[in-house]
């Protein structure tokens, strides 16, 4: 039976194809409104199989009634196709999700706060060196021991990168665990930990009210808007 919390989304969105000033809305000029073809239950079955684990359900449903990828929030949801055989989510920083780890409950611990502010503390700085190299040997040595507090893949098993938010900004959506069809912001780049992406109550945003929040928001903004010149 088709979910009735995604009636008439696929049509809502490419109505906004057509909107005035629609490149307007923030990642609409990388998605520009386009939705990938849903999947057919053949399809989602065999992905389901291939990775190993049940697809959390707003999430399944997105995929078999709205589409397989495409226009959402940011710069758009990263479409699962599948490639030479094998299912794959594609997007900017896709690859850092582990596929052959998706069964394994997410980690809602962050971070050692201690190690991360230590490890912040001791930092080089590019001024403090006179030589160019000296200063790139340094933060190259610095890098190898911060990257396994931060960058480690057992951080981010039971999930996969969702969206981007541009300047390698993310937001995965779990897959397994406690955190299951919930989505998370990642913005290590900016030396800040993995969080659970929060409404405006403060309540966990799931895949469904992230997606939707994000269309309410799109239709509220191109309604108020002046047409394009």
């Amino acid at each position: 039976m088709k979910d009735p919390t995604w009636a008439g989304v696929r049509g809502r969105v490419q109505a906004l194809i057509a909107a005035p000033a629609g490149d307007r809305v923030f990642g609409a000029i990388g998605h520009r409104f386009f939705l990938e073809d849903p999947l057919n239950p053949v399809e989602l079955a065999d992905l389901e199989v291939q990775t190993g684990v049940s697809l959390p359900g707003e999430y399944r449903d997105f995929l078999l009634h709205v589409g397989a990828g495409g226009a959402g929030p940011s710069y758009g949801v990263y479409p699962v196709r599948l490639v030479q055989g094998r299912w794959r989510w594609e997007g900017d920083g896709a690859d850092l999700a582990d596929l052959s780890r998706l069964a394994e409950p997410f980690p809602r611990e962050g971070a050692d706060p201690e190690a991360v502010r230590l490890l912040l503390s001791e930092r080089p700085e590019e001024e403090t060196f006179e030589e160019i190299e000296d200063f790139d040997d340094a933060i190259e040595a610095w890098e190898e021991r911060w990257e396994p507090v931060m960058w480690s893949a057992d951080r981010t098993v039971g999930a996969v990168v969702i969206s981007t938010l541009g300047c390698a900004a993310r937001e995965w959506l779990i897959i397994s665990g406690p955190e299951r069809g919930r989505i998370w912001s990642d913005n290590r780049v900016d030396d800040e930990d993995l969080k659970p992406l929060l409404d405006d109550t403060g309540a966990p945003m799931t895949f469904a009210r992230w997606y939707l929040t994000w269309l309410e928001k799109a239709e509220r903004q191109l309604a108020s808007l002046p047409a394009a010149d």
